[in-house]
C-alpha cells in the first residue's frame, strides 16, 4: 500500500509544473504579452458565440475561457497551447443539455475532469498518436458542418428549436424564419462572416473578429435596431466557486457522456499541442502532462460555471504566429478576458447574437482545410472512405460514434491490408544447403515453403487453405525465419495443418522459429507434434539433412519427377506447377 501510494506520489510530481517553466515565461516576456493580448481580442467573441451554443450562455464561454484557460496554461505540457470552450466541444455539449439539462453538463465536465487526470497518471497520452489522420481531417469536416449549421438560428434572428439534432433544428429555423423573415439578422451574420473571411486573406494579423463585432454593436445601437437581438445580461464577475450542480445520484447516468467528453477532450487538446509543435522549432509538448493540466482545467471550470474545455488549434495558431514562446502568452490571454468580464460585462451584453453566429460561421469554414482533404481523399481508396464515413457520421449521429466508427473501419482495413502482406511461397531449395546428387532427391520428395509476414487471425484461414493443397511429396519444410508476428489463432491454424498433412503421411518439418513466437505456439500446443519425432530444426540445412534421413530410414529412393504442391503467391496471383 506504501509502496503503490509512493508510485502515485512520484507521478504527479512528475506532472506538476518545474523551474525550466518559471526560466521560459521571464525569457522574453514583452513578446508574450503582445501575443497573450493578440489572442483574448481573437478569443472573445469564439468564448461568447460557443457559450451561447452550447446551451449554457455567454457567461459560462467566458468563464471557460477564465479559468480553464489559466489552469491549463499551467499545467499543460505545451508551451504554446491555448485552451478554453471550442466548437469540438459544443457539438458533444448541446444533446447532453438536451438530455440532463445545465447541471448535467457542469457535472459532466466534472467527471472529465477527474478522467483525464487519470489517463495523465496511466500514461495514456501516447496512445493518442494512433488515431488515424483520415479520421481526423473526418470528423474536423463533420465538426464545420455542425458548428455552421448550430448558427442557423441566431444567424436567421429566430429563436433555437428544441431538440439534439441539429439537421432537424435546422430545418424547423429555416421553417420558422420563412414565416417571419428577419432580413436584419440575415444581414448582421453574413456581414462578420464575411469580413472575417475577406480580412483573413488580406491582412492575416489583423483581428478582423473583434472588429467586426464591435462594428456590428455599434450599428445596432446607434440604428436602434431591435431585430438584432443582443446577448443579454451578463454578470459583473465570475460566480464564486460552488458544487451546488453536483447531484451523487445522477452520476451513473452520466458516465458515457463523460467519457465521450473525456475522449474528445484529450483528443483535440493533444492534436492542438501536435500542430503547435509543428509551427515551431524545437518545442515539444508531454502529452500526459496536457492531460493532466486538461484535467485540472475541467475540474475547475464547473465550479465557476464554465462548458468543459480543451486546447482551441485556432487559438493556439494564433499565438504561435503572433510570436509566443512560453505559457506567459496563454496566462496573458486568460487575464485579459478575466478583466473583460469584470470591467465591460455591460459593453458585451449588448452584442447582437446575430453577430456572434457569423463569427462562428466564419471559424467553420476556415476549420476546412480544402488542400488537406483533397490530398486524404486521393491518398487511398480506404482514406476517402475513412474520412467520408467519420464525416456523414459526425453530421447525423455524433461526434463521439463518429469516431469510433472510424477507428473501427480505419483499424479493420488497416488488419485487410496486413493480412494481404502475408505469403506461403513456395520456392526452391538452395543449391547451398546441399549437393546436386542431394538435391534431385529433395526435389523430387520434399517441398519447402516459407512464410512471409504476419500469421494471425487476419490471414491463418487462407495460409490453412494454402498449405492444404500440398500433393505427392513425402516431407515438408516450412521456413518461418521471415514470419513477423504470430497470434494464437495462427498458432491453432499451423497445428491445425500439421496435422492433416501428418494424417495423409506428409512429414513436417520447420526451421528458424524465432524466440518471441515460440511461447504462442507452445500455448497451443504446436511445437508438441514436431517435437515428439525431433521435426523442429534451427536452420534450413539441418531441415535438409532431417528430411534425407527420414527419406532414407523410410526406404524412399529417388524416382520420376512428380507434381509438387500448387503454390499461390499473393502477389502476383499466378499459379505454379
Amino acid at each position: 500500500m506504501t509502496s503503490a501510494l509512493t508510485r502515485v506520489h512520484g507521478r504527479i510530481a512528475a506532472l506538476l509544473p518545474g523551474r525550466g517553466d518559471l526560466t521560459e515565461m521571464g525569457r522574453d516576456p514583452r513578446r508574450d504579452l503582445l501575443a497573450g493580448l493578440t489572442v483574448a481580442i481573437v478569443a472573445l467573441p469564439l468564448a461568447l458565440g460557443f457559450g451561447v451554443s452550447s446551451g449554457l450562455g455567454a457567461e459560462a464561454g467566458l468563464a471557460t475561457a477564465v479559468v480553464a484557460g489559466a489552469l491549463a496554461a499551467v499545467f499543460g505540457g505545451s508551451n504554446l497551447q491555448v485552451s478554453g470552450p471550442t466548437g469540438a466541444m459544443t457539438v458533444v455539449l448541446v444533446p447532453i443539455v438536451a438530455a440532463h439539462g445545465p447541471t448535467g453538463v457542469l457535472t459532466v465536465g466534472l467527471m472529465a475532469g477527474v478522467i483525464l487526470v487519470a489517463l495523465a497518471l496511466l500514461k495514456a497520452g501516447k496512445y493518442m498518436q494512433y488515431v488515424p489522420a483520415p479520421v481526423v481531417e473526418g470528423f474536423t469536416l463533420g465538426i464545420a458542418c455542425v458548428i455552421g449549421l448550430q448558427q442557423v438560428p441566431n444567424a436567421l434572428g429566430v429563436p433555437t428549436p428544441e431538440g439534439d439534432r441539429v439537421l432537424v433544428a435546422t430545418w424547423r429555423a429555416l421553417e420558422e424564419f420563412a414565416k417571419d423573415p428577419n432580413w436584419t439578422a440575415v444581414a448582421f451574420a453574413l456581414a462578420v462572416a464575411a469580413a472575417m473571411l475577406a480580412g483573413a486573406r488580406w491582412r492575416p494579423t489583423i483581428p478582423f473578429s473583434i472588429l467586426a463585432v464591435i462594428a456590428a454593436t455599434a450599428v445596432a445601437q446607434v440604428a436602434g435596431l431591435d431585430a438584432a437581438k443582443p446577448i443579454g445580461d451578463l454578470p459583473s464577475g465570475l460566480p464564486a466557486p460552488s458544487f451546488s450542480f453536483l447531484d451523487p445520484g445522477a452520476l451513473g447516468s452520466l458516465l458515457a457522456p463523460a467519457v465521450a467528453v473525456a475522449a474528445l477532450a484529450a483528443l483535440e487538446s493533444l492534436l492542438s499541442a501536435s500542430v503547435a509543435d509543428g509551427m515551431t522549432v524545437g518545442q515539444k509538448h508531454d502529452p500526459d502532462r496536457e492531460l493532466f493540466g486538461q484535467g485540472l482545467a475541467n475540474i475547475a471550470a464547473p465550479l465557476f460555471g464554465g462548458v468543459p474545455a480543451t486546447g482551441a488549434i485556432a487559438r493556439t495558431a494564433v499565438n504561435v504566429r503572433t510570436g509566443a514562446s512560453s505559457r506567459l502568452a496563454a496566462l496573458v490571454h486568460a487575464a485579459v478576458l478575466a478583466v473583460i468580464v469584470f470591467a465591460a460585462a455591460p459593453l458585451v451584453s449588448r452584442i447582437p447574437l446575430a453577430a456572434l453566429a457569423g463569427v462562428l460561421l466564419a471559424t467553420a469554414i476556415r476549420m476546412v482545410e480544402v488542400g488537406a482533404l483533397k490530398a486524404t481523399v486521393k491518398a487511398t481508396r480506404s482514406d476517402a472512405l475513412i474520412l467520408v464515413l467519420t464525416a456523414v457520421a459526425t453530421l447525423a449521429l455524433d461526434l463521439v460514434y463518429a469516431v469510433i466508427i472510424g477507428l473501427v473501419v480505419a483499424g479493420a482495413l488497416a488488419l485487410r491490408a496486413v493480412a494481404k502482406q502475408a505469403r506461403l511461397d513456395q520456392i526452391p531449395l538452395d543449391r547451398g544447403d546441399h549437393s546436386a546428387e542431394e538435391h534431385a532427391l529433395l526435389a523430387e520428395h520434399i517441398v519447402a515453403y516459407r512464410i512471409d509476414g504476419p500469421l494471425f487471425f487476419g490471414a491463418a484461414h487462407r495460409f490453412l487453405l494454402e498449405l492444404a493443397e500440398v500433393a505427392d511429396v513425402r516431407v515438408v519444410i516450412l521456413r518461418m525465419s521471415r514470419v513477423t508476428t504470430i497470434d494464437a489463432t495462427g498458432a491453432l491454424v499451423l497445428k491445425d495443418a500439421v496435422e492433416k498433412l501428418n494424417r495423409r503421411g506428409i512429414v513436417v518439418m520447420t526451421s528458424g522459429i524465432r524466440p518471441g513466437q515460440r511461447q504462442v505456439l507452445d500455448s497451443v500446443g504446436a511445437l508438441d507434434l514436431l517435437r515428439l519425432e525431433g521435426r523442429e530444426y534451427a536452420t534450413t540445412p539441418e531441415a535438409i539433412q532431417g528430411a534425407r534421413a527420414h527419406l532414407e530410414c523410410a526406404g524412399v529412393m529417388p524416382a520420376r519427377p512428380v507434381r509438387t504442391a500448387r503454390s499461390t503467391s499473393e502477389e502476383t496471383g499466378e499459379t505454379v506447377g
